[in-house]
C-alpha cells in the first residue's frame, strides 16, 4: 500500500475549505508527513488516518503555513501516550527553529523528537525505500522530497521452477528471496526462475517553489508529482516575484518529466473555484488534478 492523503492544500492562509499545507503518506502502515500546517492533527482525525504510527515529518521550509501544526501534533500524540521517537527533517539552518517549535506546549512530550537538517542531494535511507532531498527555489531556504522505493525482484516463474525440479513450498520462497536451492537435478539459481527486476514507486513533493532542474530530474518517470500550483499563468510575474509556480509551469515540467500523474496544491485563496487552475494546467498536460483537502490517492505499481 502507498496511500497519499492531502490534509492541507491551501496557499499561505487557511480558508473555509482548505487547510494549510500538509500531505500524509501511508506506506505499508508507516505514516510520513510532508509539511505540517496549522491544524494538521485535527485534519488527521477527520480523515481517520491515525497518527501514532507517524515515523517522520519532512519540512520543506520554515514559513508558518508549513510548520505551525508541529506543536499541536506533538502534544496530541504525547497525550495519547506515544513513546516512539519522532524524526523531523528540514532544510539547512532550520534545526534551531524546529527544535524551538517542538518545545511549545503545555507539557514536555513523553517521547524523543530528533531534528535533522538536509541539503539537496542528501538521502534518508529506510527499509525498502529512500527519501531524497531535492533542490527547490523559494524566498527562504527550502527543499523538496522524493520518496523512492527500492527495486523489487522480478516475477516468479512458477512453471519454470517446477520444470527444473523445485517443489512448491519453502524452496519457492527461498528463490524469491534471492537464494539458490539444491534439488535432485542440481542447483537452481534465482536468475533461472525470476524475471527482470521491477521498479518501485516514486512520489515527489515540492513544497513552495519555482520550477527547478532538480525537481525535473527527480520527477522523471515519477508515479506522482505533487507540485506547487499556486496561481494561474496570467499571474506569472507575481509567481516569479513570490517564488511560486503557476499551474501551467508545473504542468510543463510534469510533461517534460513524463510523470504518471500531476497533483497541484498550495492553491491561492483567490481561487474559491479551482477550475481556472485546472484549465491552465490541462492546456499543456492532461494527467493532472487539483488537490482538495481529504483527497486520497492509492499509488499503484506500474505493473499491477
Amino acid at each position: 500500500m502507498l496511500r497519499v492523503t492531502f490534509l492541507g492544500t491551501g496557499g499561505s492562509l487557511p480558508t473555509p475549505h482548505r487547510n494549510p499545507s500538509a500531505v500524509l503518506i501511508n506506506r505499508k502502515g508507516e505514516l510520513m508527513l510532508f509539511d505540517c500546517g496549522e491544524g494538521t492533527q485535527q485534519q488527521m482525525m477527520r480523515a481517520k488516518t491515525g497518527m501514532m504510527k507517524l515515523s517522520s515529518i519532512f519540512i520543506t521550509h520554515l514559513h508558518a503555513d508549513h510548520i505551525l501544526g508541529i506543536p499541536g501534533l506533538i502534544q496530541t500524540m504525547s497525550f495519547h501516550g506515544r513513546e516512539d521517537p519522532l524524526l523531523i527533517h528540514g532544510p539547512e539552518k532550520s534545526r534551531e527553529h524546529i527544535v524551538n517549535l517542538t518545545r511549545v506546549g503545555y507539557t514536555r512530550p513523553r517521547f524523543e523528537v530528533r531534528v535533522t537538517e538536509l541539503s539537496p542531494g542528501d538521502v534518508v535511507r529506510r527499509d525498502g525505500y529512500d527519501v531524497l532531498a531535492v533542490g527547490t527555489e523559494h524566498n527562504i531556504p527550502s527543499i523538496g522530497y522524493a520518496l523512492v522505493e527500492h527495486e523489487r525482484t522480478g516475477r516468479f516463474n512458477r512453471e519454470r521452477a517446477i520444470e527444473l525440479g523445485v517443489s512448491p513450498g519453502p524452496l519457492f520462497s527461498r528463490l524469491q528471496r534471492g537464494e539458490s536451492v539444491t534439488v535432485e537435478g542440481g542447483v537452481v539459481h534465482p536468475v533461472d526462475v525470476l524475471g527482470s527486476p521491477r521498479p518501485g514507486r516514486r512520489v515527489v513533493y515540492t513544497g513552495d517553489t519555482r520550477p527547478t532542474s532538480d525537481i525535473l530530474e527527480a520527477s522523471r518517470g515519477a508515479d506522482l508529482l505533487i507540485h506547487d500550483g499556486s496561481l494561474t499563468h496570467d499571474l506569472v510575474e507575481w509567481a516569479r516575484e513570490t517564488m511560486h509556480s503557476t499551474a501551467r509551469e508545473a504542468a510543463l515540467l510534469a510533461k517534460e518529466a513524463d510523470v504518471r500523474e500531476l497533483i497541484l496544491t498550495h492553491i491561492s485563496s483567490r481561487y474559491s473555484d479551482p477550475s481556472p487552475i485546472l484549465e491552465d494546467a490541462t492546456a499543456v498536460f492532461d494527467r493532472v488534478r487539483v488537490a482538495r483537502d481529504f483527497l486520497e490517492i492509492e499509488v499503484q505499481y506500474r505493473d499491477s
